[in-house]
């Protein structure tokens, strides 16, 4: 029988949690849905198709990179379709998929929760900040 050191217990109970946080659906899924401009673009798309353009005006705060990355990595999760239509110049439309369409609910719950309760999690912020300055 082989002895562990302590440094190797807690080296492999890492491994063990980063692999478990990395297996646990929620955690992938909000790891997306927490990127900067995703819930932004999910809000626009409910209201049905988009071209980049109106995406891009509408979102003004998201450089062109930013607007792309995050459009392709919802497609790549399923949650908008990329349609192109063949003209001079070309079109280009965004659209929520099925799938994405079903998370609308929950994000619309979440911002919900958020706009009731920014006022409790700023006030909490603020004392904590408080205590903190004082015991330095």
């Amino acid at each position: 029988m082989t002895t562990r050191t302590a440094a190797e217990r807690r080296a492999d109970a890492r491994t063990s949690h980063l692999t478990r946080v990395a297996d646990c659906p929620t955690n992938r899924l909000l790891e997306r849905i927490g990127e900067k401009w995703v819930s932004l673009v999910l809000r626009e798309l409910a209201g049905g198709p988009r071209r980049y353009g109106d995406l891009a005006r509408t979102i003004a705060s998201a450089s062109p990179k930013m607007l792309t990355q995050t459009l392709r990595r919802l497609e790549r999760d399923g949650l908008l379709s990329r349609t192109v239509t063949p003209a001079v110049p070309v079109r280009v439309e965004y659209a929520l998929t099925p799938l994405g369409q079903s998370l609308m609910p929950v994000l619309y719950a979440l911002s919900g929760w958020a706009e009731r309760n920014i006022e409790q999690v700023e006030a909490a912020r603020e004392s904590y900040d408080v205590a903190q300055r004082s015991s330095s």
